[in-house]
């Protein structure tokens, strides 16, 4: 069975996984949308930007938001300024570095999602008056809604599982930065294996679940568009 040390991991895991997913979903709806069906010449680099994490080292990108959340970084003399501290070793922190980690994870199913609408349905909307706020609301989300739904799965899956960004900015502190990956990484080291077997074998059998979701809801999406 899990011991203390182990369940408060898993708590605090599934706080960061679930407070990272809301966020993302909140702040990458507009981004998403531009990136669909806007026209600046800037969607290529932001693109480039928003899909960096997934070909960047995690020790990389934790290092650079580890330096940015110092005292002598630009994100550090902001907290400061604003009575905060510093994010670094913080469950804040923890969370500042998931959101820039899980970003596409998040992003790539909205655009796509919106990406696939076409047309047609915005245009529909507009000839019974509806305003873009208006379309956007009750046309173009309900009709996104697969791509939140994996979005929403894909963003708490991975973020749940992140080791080396969440070591780098948070380090390993009980109850406040040490997530399941490190706790995993910590029974090890004590050649604690039983306890590793468990949070590990939860691991797995929680991935496998997300990709059997996730194909089962592609088989559904399919499906759906073929009648």
């Amino acid at each position: 069975m899990l011991d203390a040390d182990s369940l408060a991991a898993v708590w605090l895991s599934l706080r960061l996984a679930l407070l990272t997913t809301l966020i993302l979903l909140t702040l990458g709806t507009p981004l998403a949308w531009w990136l669909a069906r806007g026209r600046s010449r800037w969607r290529a680099p932001v693109r480039a930007l928003v899909a960096l994490p997934l070909v960047l080292p995690p020790s990389v990108l934790g290092f650079y938001l580890l330096v940015a959340m110092g005292p002598n970084g630009p994100l550090g003399a902001l907290t400061q300024a604003l009575g905060w501290g510093t994010l670094a070793f913080s469950f804040n922190g923890l969370l500042v570095g998931s959101l820039f980690y899980s970003l596409p994870f998040v992003v790539q199913p909205l655009v796509n999602a919106f990406e696939g609408l076409g047309q047609r349905p915005l245009e529909a909307a507009a000839t019974l008056r509806a305003g873009p706020l208006d379309a956007f609301w009750h046309v173009a989300l309900p009709l996104a809604r697969p791509g939140y739904l994996t979005g929403a799965v894909m963003g708490f899956a991975h973020t749940l599982g992140e080791f080396g960004v969440v070591l780098m900015i948070g380090g390993n502190i009980p109850g406040v930065t040490r997530v399941i990956s490190v706790q995993i990484y910590d029974h090890v080291e004590a050649q604690e294996y039983a306890q590793a077997h468990w949070l590990a074998g939860g691991m797995l059998a929680f991935s496998f679940a997300v990709l059997l979701a996730l194909h089962w809801l592609q088989a559904r999406q399919a499906k759906a568009g073929a009648a």
